[in-house]
């Protein structure tokens, strides 16, 4: 997937938040372990450096939801970064995502941390960043 393809799926997807630009996708590709799983339904863009992998972000268009394409994305991620080396996943997860928050939980992530007013909500209070890990080993 390009950037720009990248950058229509996660405003798509993340209609009340600021989406990721073009650029700041082709800045993310060009970085070393960067993982890039998934199609024009699904993407998961993520990194692997040394013995962490992280979850940047998860993005499904809101017309092929709840067809376990995050969850099949997730998967793979781990794996990937089990293979270069990864002992431990983290992500952050707006405290306000639901369906994010029960994806993540299936898999096994429980909360490390929390981000007071981390994710800028439009005309809204910001929500918190709840920090979520799980060992891959």
């Amino acid at each position: 997937m390009t950037p720009e393809a990248l950058a229509r799926l996660h405003a798509a997807a993340f209609d009340s938040d600021r989406p990721w630009s073009a650029a700041e996708f082709a800045s993310l590709l060009g970085l070393p372990g960067t993982v890039l799983l998934g199609d024009d339904r699904a993407f998961l863009l993520g990194r692997v450096t040394l013995d962490e992998a992280e979850v940047l972000t998860v993005a499904t268009d809101p017309a092929h939801r709840r067809r376990g394409l995050a969850a099949a994305l997730l998967a793979r991620f781990e794996a990937e970064a089990r293979t270069r080396g990864a002992e431990r996943a983290f992500l952050e997860v707006a405290e306000d995502n639901a369906p994010a928050r029960a994806l993540y939980a299936n898999r096994g992530y429980a909360q490390v941390g929390r981000r007071p007013g981390y994710y800028p909500r439009n005309g809204a209070v910001p929500a918190a960043a709840l920090v979520l890990s799980r060992p891959l080993r």
